[in-house]
């Protein structure tokens, strides 16, 4: 009997190292998968930690490149106008002086003058706004007063008090205009 209980025995123990090994093998697989994965993971955080670094630099850059852009936007306008004020600067020295005595010389000065700075206006997309003689347009104009005109039709431009400009297609400044408006009945009747 001892021996049967003795086989059992072995049986036992086999049946248990068995399972304890199967279990063993299981979580020392668990194991190396979840320190696989803490390792992933690790790359994927570092990674991350990474791009976050280079988009705060990225942004820092470029930040700056915008503010230099902005701070200087004008310089290239400012260069085509400085020789504009030079000429400025010397004609009206040239009249201090005594030098320029004859009026039509220093008309003729300031018109070059002004047909210099007008090329540079053109140039940059600077155009005045024709309004004269035509329709009130609210879109490029402010109005100063209606004056009463039989002469035109109501809501015309008849005056213009301030030129108005535009650049490319945008309007920067708004003409200052006088415009037509309907005879007053009373007046009519008197003509």
């Amino acid at each position: 009997m001892t021996k049967k209980n003795d086989k059992h025995k072995d049986n036992n123990d086999d049946a248990i190292n068995k399972n304890g090994s199967g279990t063993d093998n299981k979580e020392e697989s668990n194991n190396k998968e979840i320190e696989a994965l803490k390792s992933e993971l690790d790359n994927y955080r570092n990674a991350l930690l990474r791009k976050a670094a280079e988009f705060e630099n990225y942004k820092r850059r470029t930040d700056g490149e915008i503010a230099g852009y902005l701070k200087y936007a004008s310089e290239g306008l400012m260069k085509q106008l400085l020789p504009v004020y030079d000429d400025l600067s010397r004609s009206i020295e040239s009249v201090e002086k005594g030098e320029t005595k004859d009026f039509d010389t220093l008309k003729q000065g300031i018109l070059l003058i002004y047909d210099k700075f007008k090329d540079i206006l053109v140039k940059e997309g600077v155009a005045e706004i024709d309004i004269l003689g035509k329709e009130f347009d609210v879109d490029t104009c402010d109005a100063l007063l209606q004056v009463p005109r039989d002469d035109v039709p109501p809501h015309t431009v008849v005056d213009v008090a301030e030129k108005g400009y535009k650049l490319k297609d945008k309007v920067i400044k708004f003409a200052k205009v006088i415009v037509s408006a309907d005879m007053p009945k009373e007046q009519e009747n008197t003509k």
